[in-house]
């Protein structure tokens, strides 16, 4: 990961984790860090953001986000910095083949992905979008994120000058430096949607844009076999692998891969009764969005980047 990369783990946060968490003392004080016309939100945000154009191809946007570990990455005009857009890891996903943004490949190429990919991300980029301004306070972005479930929130001047982005893991490494009493199964999803071995790559993108999730569980005979993400699905087509045994070109062709060609050997797990102090600073550890709960060898449920926020604003 670069130093300058959307979500760094080089920020003021990181030092805050060993602060001793006192609730009595009030919210941390970020003021002292930063310029007077500036929130504390600066204090945890990327300041140097990786960007894009809206003439920036998408390959070449996949390509920025699968080399950077981003889940995002905003679009703005080249000389102003004026902020246009974003492209998600979601939409990435929705124009592989599962939503409306699969048109483009579908309906003006006629099925043909290779041609698609080279279309500009003002073609599948998300152009309304929720920001913050730089006088904003934390709590600000633990209220989007948590009401309107959004993951990464670019931080804007008075003029729309992208200005810096912030995540749910910089709020949560923010949050993390509480101790609580809450376990995983106090805050997990139990009701976890999975998918099959074998379930075809462009399937599983329609699940996730129908289903809004960002990642499956990959179960086989009821036993946990591995977990795939969005952002693996993207890198799929970032590091190349997409094209590796393309003959036509055909979207067909590259979404037909079955999903456990995308598994990692890596599978990092938690139990019902860990502490969910302890998993944030795991997920902040290991950079994972998501931790499956295991009890007796089976998947009982799933704790998220999300789920941590929402408890830790709960405390």
């Amino acid at each position: 990961m670069q130093p300058n990369s959307n979500n760094s783990d080089k920020k003021p946060a990181d030092r805050l984790l060993k602060m001793p968490g006192k609730r009595e003392r009030g919210p941390v004080d970020f003021k002292t860090k930063i310029a007077g016309h500036e929130g504390e939100i600066m204090a945890i945000a990327t300041r140097d953001v990786v960007v894009a154009q809206q003439t920036t191809t998408i390959i070449q946007a996949v390509e920025i986000m699968t080399r950077e570990g981003f889940r995002r990455l905003p679009v703005v005009d080249a000389g102003t910095r004026h902020l246009r857009g974003i492209v998600t890891v979601g939409d990435i996903i929705n124009f592989m083949g599962g939503g409306d943004k699969f048109n483009l490949v579908q309906v003006k190429h006629a099925g043909n992905f290779l041609a698609a990919i080279n279309e500009g991300l003002r073609e599948i980029m998300t152009p309304h979008l929720v920001t913050m301004p730089v006088t904003g306070a934390i709590a600000d972005a633990v209220d989007i994120i948590v009401n309107k479930n959004i993951g990464g929130i670019p931080i804007t001047d008075a003029e729309g000058e992208l200005k810096g982005i912030v995540t749910e893991r910089d709020v949560m490494k923010v949050l993390a430096i509480e101790n609580s009493g809450r376990k995983a199964e106090d805050i997990m999803n139990s009701s976890v949607r999975v998918t099959g071995p074998d379930t075809p790559i462009g399937k599983v993108c329609r699940e996730m844009v129908k289903c809004r999730f960002r990642r499956f569980p990959v179960v086989t005979d009821d036993v946990l076999c591995g977990i795939v993400t969005a952002t693996d699905i993207m890198s799929y087509l970032g590091k190349g692998k997409a094209f590796e045994q393309l003959t036509t070109g055909d979207s067909i062709e590259v979404m037909g891969a079955p999903v456990r060609s995308l598994l990692s050997g890596e599978l990092y797990t938690i139990t019902p009764e860990r502490n969910i102090h302890d998993i944030a600073l795991e997920m902040i550890r290991r950079r994972v969005g998501a931790l499956p709960v295991i009890e007796d060898s089976h998947l009982v449920g799933l704790v998220t980047e999300y789920d941590l926020v929402k408890a830790f604003s709960e405390e």
